[in-house]
């Protein structure tokens, strides 16, 4: 197997942030995002549909808005990953119910990981995330190639 191999991806200064919640995190997440207007309205902002469309009436915040989660925006929003397109996702989640899209869920965490884009699951988490100095000036994130890291165990099986 040949040695594994980071990209570097440049984020801007003005971050892309992709906010979703689960129906019993929806308040969570308006109140978090009330507490944290100003600091938001300097971003990007996307959301899944029900909670883009909640911040976006309540607070009068620009938010670029995918299908509702379980309609394909948890989906949506993990394409914009791969693209590169999204640099954070605040995802407050029910971790004790069960959702009948819970496989577009774990896609989800899986590329945000595989992408090492900064996630969110929880209000403190989002809370330190929001307020770091980094939030305001361009970063270099490195990701793993798994490409090339496929590719070198497939030339390994030949």
């Amino acid at each position: 197997m040949k040695d594994e191999v980071s990209i570097k991806i440049k984020l801007p200064a003005k971050k892309r942030i992709a906010l979703i919640a689960h129906d019993s995190r929806k308040k969570d997440m308006l109140d978090w995002a009330r507490y944290n207007k100003d600091l938001l309205s300097k971003r990007e902002l996307y959301a899944t549909g029900t909670t883009g469309t909640i911040l976006e009436r309540e607070l009068g915040l620009a938010i670029s808005k995918f299908k509702s989660g379980p309609l394909g925006g948890d989906q949506q929003i993990g394409a914009k990953i791969s693209e590169h397109k999204i640099d954070i996702v605040i995802f407050l989640w029910d971790p004790l119910q069960s959702h009948p899209h819970e496989p577009d869920i774990h896609a989800l965490q899986r590329i945000a990981t595989v992408y090492n884009i900064v996630l969110a699951c929880d209000r403190s988490t989002a809370d330190f995330i929001i307020s770091s100095p980094l939030m305001d000036e361009p970063y270099e994130k490195l990701i793993l190639d798994y490409e090339k890291k496929r590719m070198g165990q497939i030339d390994s099986l030949l």
